[in-house]
């Protein structure tokens, strides 16, 4: 095996660093009680079903489970959907301030500043 090969992506757990990401999350605000592992299997069933789309690709399952996340959220602590659209507006405006090459902050926001 060539060691520059790369695995087909249904041999990879993610294909991306937000794919791992958002999994870590999930399963911290699992652990600090923010919802229980059978509440999480249906959020995220609810949202692979709803999604209905035939692509069986790593991409399109983290999607789904970016939804899932949001709901949960939603349902099971104190933050509104426009708190998190508001946060993810925040971010895609510090992401496009900041430099290439420097950490995303969202001190780097030129709204909030």
């Amino acid at each position: 095996m060539n060691p520059h090969d790369t695995a087909p992506e249904e041999d990879v757990a993610f294909t991306a660093p937000w794919q791992a990401q958002a999994f870590a999350l999930t399963v911290a605000l699992h652990e600090r009680g923010v919802f229980t592992w059978p509440d999480w299997a249906q959020a995220l069933s609810t949202a692979l079903a709803e999604d209905g789309q035939p692509e069986n690709s790593t991409e399109a399952y983290y999607r789904c489970w970016l939804v899932a996340l949001e709901r949960i959220l939603c349902t099971h602590s104190t933050i509104e959907p426009e708190q998190i659209t508001r946060m993810m507006r925040a971010w895609q405006r510090a992401a496009e301030a900041t430099p290439h090459g420097t950490p995303i902050s969202l001190a780097n926001d030129p709204v909030s500043s």
